[in-house]
């Protein structure tokens, strides 16, 4: 019996897209609002949203505070500011690529590629998930293809299990909520590993990650905390599982992991950079 094939609807001639019932006009604004951010602006108090957009004070109160909650956003309270979160990265590989902590780390990142002959990533949280914003390969041919973009899962790596070392006790408890109610039933598994790493970090500095993500791949991170109250990046070294092991991983590539997160934070923090 052959199948049935239904062509797709005819688009609607010089018709306003607006007018279809399929049009989602709350998220339409709400994708208005983070269009506001010119590569000029950092903040961007409430009346100015208000006005570029041409939309009601009202109506961008509930956007902001929406898009606040999912992290797209971040909010300075005392003076109503808004600014647009690393969140935001994953969505644009342009935006990506310019992300300036990225630009700053890049150097050291390179440096420690090469040591290790690895792959060595930069990224952030966004909800249950971590994002690279950015990305070194080494001159092995035998490494990790992922590249900046990409978004892994938070409990069963190495870079969401650094940025959970490094996190306040606050956002652990956050970010353990989300993930309980995202699959109650995978929650113990995921706790377990997250505390795991609690006592990696304690005891070497830096979090692990073997063949839990993926069977093959091996990683280790390393949190990083800028000390100015925005949650902590994560730096990681990741590579073939059989490679990275024993005495090479924990007696060279760990030590160096730790001293080149150092490093970075000491040049972001000279460098001024301020949001």
């Amino acid at each position: 019996m052959g199948r049935h094939r239904h062509s797709p609807p005819a688009p609607l001639a010089e018709s306003d897209p607006a007018d279809d019932r399929r049009f989602v006009t709350a998220l339409a604004r709400g994708l208005t609002v983070l269009r506001c951010f010119s590569p000029a602006d950092r903040w961007l108090a409430h009346q100015e949203l208000a006005r570029r957009t041409g939309l009601p004070q009202a109506t961008v109160s509930r956007l902001t505070f929406t898009l606040t909650s999912l992290g797209y956003l971040r909010h300075r309270p005392a003076s109503g500011e808004y600014a647009l979160s690393p969140a935001v990265l994953s969505l644009g590989f342009s935006v990506l690529s310019n992300f300036e902590v990225g630009r700053i780390a890049r150097p050291f990142m390179e440096t420690l590629a090469e040591h290790t002959q690895a792959a060595v990533s930069l990224g952030v949280r966004h909800d249950t998930s971590v994002v690279y914003v950015a990305h070194c390969r080494s001159t092995a041919r035998l490494i990790l293809g992922l590249d900046v973009g990409t978004r892994l899962p938070f409990a069963e790596t190495a870079m969401g299990r650094a940025i959970w070392c490094a996190a306040s006790p606050g956002l652990r408890a956050t970010v353990g909520r989300r993930l309980q109610a995202q699959d109650p039933g995978l929650w113990p598994a995921r706790e377990a590993g997250l505390h795991r790493a609690e006592v990696e970090c304690a005891r070497r500095g830096y979090a692990v990650s073997a063949s839990e993500w993926e069977s093959e791949i091996a990683a280790i991170g390393v949190g990083l905390d800028l000390g100015d109250g925005r949650e902590p990046l994560a730096l990681t070294v990741g590579g073939p599982a059989a490679r990275l092991q024993g005495a090479l991983l924990h007696e060279d590539f760990g030590p160096a992991l730790v001293t080149t997160g150092r490093e970075i934070v000491a040049a972001i923090q000279a460098a001024g950079w301020e949001d």
